[in-house]
């Protein structure tokens, strides 16, 4: 049931609007104008997420989710194509197992849920409840921020010779990480994902594992969600705490700045040694098992958001839309809706065959101007429109939401096929749209005052050549806030000057300020 408010335009007025009416009244900010704002209020009217009672935490809405779900079946679907298999691990981690790795525990100290009671008792002064004093855990235990320390102690009882290798496991789980400032889907306390988690006889076997877990996100985001992604590897200071080597996909936004879309560590024998994961290989020799692990989280939903929407709502790639055909009647009367639904009724059933997800928005309660500017901010891929004329003429309007173009189509014709093959191309051109974006604010340059400048006027990737030092690196984003994204893995040899620090450097690595 809709909540009712009155009119907010005239406070005389006493009709009744519903919740919808009054989050549509209002139009988005403009990204040109403020694209944070315009990112926040575009995340709460599409219906997507909005803030939770509990600080940092999200609500992630049914609309939301349902697009999220989408991503979880095509990605999972992916992993077990390569072999894996899902399990799941407990949600709190004793906290001596972050003492085995001393990078792993540095890299996450800072952001760590501590659990160090399991009771509560009621307030003898009557105030609600309190922490039992008495109920204290003998060690504390901390909310998962990733599993990699249970995993690993875990796998120490399912290995002992290279017959039990490799192992090829994924986890859907929600994980907690401690954040002071957050944004939705893009930066919350807690937050959904998937990690990986493999073990295996070789160095050789699990750096391949790492590299192919990264071209399976390279996949997924430029054939589903329709964003170009760089490869590449992350700079020692970047890297996943406890990890030899990160492999990332790095996408641009809209306003110019970088997000991490997905991320591939190989662990090297860390992780084995740390929980003494050891198994008997085909010599009969004892050795440490070699792990990767890697992820996706709810933070592709806030890449996919601000890859390719605008200033009437979302644009989502048809292969990711939970509803990919709206259909929305035109009438005036009772007699003249049940005429098109009937006919309505056969295009809903042959769009169905087709595979096609498709929505009949035959409510009442609202007029079909709203309708259009409802299912516009929602991103749905292609609406249809019939009115008694049309009805009439045998035909019905295609509206697209990639480019807002219009065409009537005589349904003499075969409209599954039509809007099957639409779908398609608009697939295809958001992709190109958003691969042209990145290509055109991706820039070389060689000189420091290039850089800035470059930064400041149209941000974007910048292609700089770097000297290799953690000290420059630090440097550079302390004065521009600006980090190294990435070693682009198709990045060539080349003899160069560092643009900080003049020092020789082999070849270029992409900066941006990022989120």
């Amino acid at each position: 049931m809709n909540h009712l408010y009155l009119c907010e335009t005239n406070p005389r007025c006493e009709k009744q609007v519903s919740y919808q009416e009054v989050k549509m009244s209002k139009g988005l900010p403009k990204r040109s104008e403020d694209y944070s704002l315009w990112y926040n209020e575009l995340v709460k009217r599409a219906d997507l997420a909005e803030n939770s009672p509990v600080r940092g935490c999200m609500v992630i809405k049914p609309y939301g989710y349902s697009i999220w779900e989408k991503m979880q079946a095509e990605i999972d679907r992916m992993f077990k194509e390569t072999g894996h298999t899902n399990a799941y691990f407990p949600l709190f981690i004793p906290k001596s197992f972050f003492s085995k790795e001393a990078d792993h525990v540095e890299g996450f100290a800072k952001e760590c849920a501590v659990v160090t009671h399991y009771r509560l008792k009621n307030d003898p002064d009557g105030n609600g409840v309190v922490i039992d004093p008495d109920a204290k855990l003998e060690e504390e235990l901390i909310v998962r921020p990733t599993s990699e320390t249970v995993i690993w102690s875990t796998y120490k009882n399912w290995v002992q010779s290279y017959r039990d290798l490799p192992i090829l496991v994924n986890q859907w789980a929600n994980v907690v990480r401690w954040e002071m400032r957050t944004r939705l889907f893009l930066r919350t306390t807690e937050f959904l994902w998937q990690e990986g988690h493999t073990a295996h006889a070789t160095k050789n076997e699990a750096v391949a594992e790492s590299i192919q877990m990264m071209h399976v996100y390279a996949q997924f985001a430029e054939e589903f969600m329709a964003m170009p992604v760089i490869r590449g590897i992350k700079s020692e200071s970047e890297r996943f705490a406890g990890a030899l080597e990160t492999y990332c996909i790095e996408a641009l936004m809209q306003d110019g700045k970088a997000l991490q879309a997905g991320t591939s560590h190989f662990l090297g024998q860390n992780f084995a040694k740390a929980f003494d994961v050891k198994f008997t290989n085909k010599e009969g020799k004892l050795d440490f098992v070699w792990g990767t692990s890697w992820g996706v989280s709810t933070r592709l939903m806030g890449a996919l958001i601000m890859a390719h929407s605008d200033d009437q709502g979302l644009v989502l790639p048809p292969k990711l839309a939970p509803i990919q055909v709206v259909i929305v009647p035109i009438y005036k009367s009772e007699e003249q809706l049940a005429e098109i639904s009937e006919k309505v009724n056969g295009i809903v059933k042959a769009l169905r065959a087709e595979g096609i997800t498709v929505k009949f928005d035959d409510r009442d309660t609202y007029k079909p101007g709203f309708k259009f500017a409802e299912w516009e901010l929602k991103g749905v891929p292609v609406r249809l429109s019939m009115g008694p004329r049309d009805l009439e003429n045998n035909s019905i309007e295609i509206a697209r939401r990639d480019t807002g173009e219009k065409e009537f189509f005589n349904l003499e014709s075969d409209l599954a096929q039509k809007i099957s093959g639409l779908l398609d191309e608009m697939q295809t051109n958001i992709y190109n749209k958003a691969l042209s974006f990145t290509e055109t604010n991706t820039t070389s340059v060689d000189t420091y005052d290039e850089f800035k400048k470059v930064l400041d006027d149209q941000g974007g990737f910048v292609s700089a050549h770097w000297d290799g030092t953690a000290e420059t690196e630090d440097k550079i984003k302390e004065e521009t806030k600006a980090t190294i994204r990435c070693i682009p893995l198709d990045a060539k040899e080349e003899e160069g000057q560092c643009i900080y620090s003049g020092k020789p450097s082999s070849k270029r690595v992409l900066f941006a300020r990022a989120y």
